[in-house]
């Protein structure tokens, strides 16, 4: 909490700047006056609604439990959008001498600094050694794997997997666990056990049929840890946004479940997203896309784009745009290459690539290094045939292979970055570009639509996974 103040305070000291350069005042003389009737209601609202923030932030946890990162960012954007509509509502409404510059100024310095505030008090209570929380996983299947994965996926939660406890008919040998961490039994007084390492704080997550067998353990460590972490063995359900209903006097919890995007709503402001998205990233990267179309042309006088048939929404087929990063008669040339180098079939079979494909020209090495050659996609947004995150549009050859998972590809508009892309791109199998596409569709929201874009911009900066 008092990292969040400073960082408050600062972005509003800092944004006191923006009326030097607006006003071409000295930045001293600017941030050394603080008397009048401006800077005093500025500072008065500007109190008020870091109040409103920090109180908000405490009622949703932040200050007591330990959340997700993206899932924490996505709700001090929340907060931040309300009290900027707040602040808004206060500045345009009344007559108060407020200056307009500063306090919006603020919120975005306020957006920047406070989760890199957060991170650094992180990361300092890492180094003294005191943040780390001690945690025993009790399970040895696969849904204590997944558990461990997801905890190790987020070390900034400062949970730390010492060891594993398998419980009474739980065999440690019938599968590998994601861990290092030390494995023993739990044995037939759990409490005691855990009493000697420490009384850590447990996660339970056994498998579905170990459930039954295991209830008198559930019972008594649900009573003595209070705040007991429950993995309950639940594939194939959208998670974001699932209710629990609970009933007075019964022992029956009820998860509610629901899918955003089969929903009207969400689907509107998906696509009011696309639209506004892609607009201004085409307007912004109009002298690129005219650069790219000229080096293509330029090359071998061959044409600028590559439309390729592709399933949409609804299972409808579309013309999928591209950059042209090959050669003319690249179909030719690949079955010339295969048949040369029969070794590397099974490569081309697992994900349609190749690491060092014949047919790739050399600005079209440079593309695909940096996905460049999907930005013509932004006109299959803008047409309604793509939206900016979703699934990668399948080739008519793949709709076989995509398994079960179909019936949910066809919900939903293919995109042009996607949580595959960020997850791996072509060092993943089909197999798992089908579980994360399906995964992103049961639990979409409009937040993980702008992480999935702020992830992308990273992967292609760095060139993961991109051949």
């Amino acid at each position: 909490m008092l990292g969040d103040v400073l960082a408050l305070l600062a972005a509003f000291y800092l944004g006191r700047l923006s009326h030097a350069f607006y006003y071409h005042l000295s930045p001293g003389w600017v941030l050394l006056y603080w008397w009048g009737s401006l800077a005093q209601v500025n500072v008065l609202l500007f109190l008020l609604l870091m109040a409103l923030g920090i109180t908000a932030f405490a009622v949703k946890g932040h200050y007591a439990r330990r959340k997700a990162f993206w899932d924490e960012a996505g709700e001090v954007l929340g907060v931040f959008t309300l009290l900027l509509a707040l602040n808004a509502t206060i500045a345009f409404s009344g007559k108060w001498p407020l200056s307009r510059l500063w306090l919006f100024s603020t919120w975005v310095l306020a957006l920047v600094l406070l989760p890199l505030a957060r991170w650094l008090v992180h990361h300092i209570l890492q180094r003294l050694g005191v943040w780390m929380r001690p945690v025993v996983v009790v399970g040895c299947g696969r849904n204590a794997a997944e558990a461990i994965r997801a905890l190790d996926s987020e070390p900034m939660l400062g949970y730390a997997v010492q060891r594993v406890l398998t419980p009474g008919g739980c065999d440690p040998a019938s599968g590998e666990l994601p861990t290092q961490a030390p494995m023993e039994a739990l044995g037939d007084d759990p409490l005691a056990t855990l009493a000697r390492l420490g009384k850590p704080h447990v996660v339970l997550a056994l498998d579905m049929d170990q459930w039954d067998a295991q209830e008198k353990l559930v019972r008594s460590l649900g009573l003595s840890y209070p705040n007991l972490t429950v993995v309950p063995p639940l594939r194939g359900l959208p998670l974001f946004g699932m209710e629990a209903m609970h009933f007075f006097g019964h022992e029956v919890l009820m998860l509610r479940v629901r899918d955003n995007l089969a929903r009207p709503g969400p689907r509107i402001a998906k696509r009011l997203f696309d639209l506004l998205a892609a607009s201004l990233l085409v307007v912004l990267l109009s002298p690129l896309l005219l650069y790219v179309a000229w080096r293509i042309r330029r090359e071998d006088g061959g044409p600028v784009f590559f439309i390729q048939e592709r399933v949409g929404r609804g299972g409808g087929t579309f013309g999928c745009l591209k950059f042209r990063s090959m050669v003319m008669d690249a179909e030719d040339r690949l079955k010339q290459y295969l048949h040369s180098h029969p070794e590397l079939a099974a490569e081309y079979e697992r994900n349609f690539k190749l690491r060092n494909d014949p047919r790739v020209t050399r600005i079209g090495k440079f593309l695909r290094r940096g996905s460049l050659d999907e930005l013509p996609q932004l006109f299959n947004v803008l047409r309604g045939d793509m939206s900016l995150v979703g699934p990668r549009p399948l080739l008519a050859r793949e709709l076989d292979r995509y398994g079960d998972n179909i019936c949910l590809y066809h919900m939903v508009y293919p995109g042009i970055t996607g949580l595959w892309q960020v997850s791996g791109r072509s060092e993943t199998t089909f197999d798992e570009r089908a579980y994360l596409d399906a995964w992103y569709i049961k639990n979409w929201t409009l937040w993980y639509d702008i992480v999935i874009l702020l992830l992308t911009v990273k992967v292609v900066l760095r060139r993961e996974g991109a051949y």
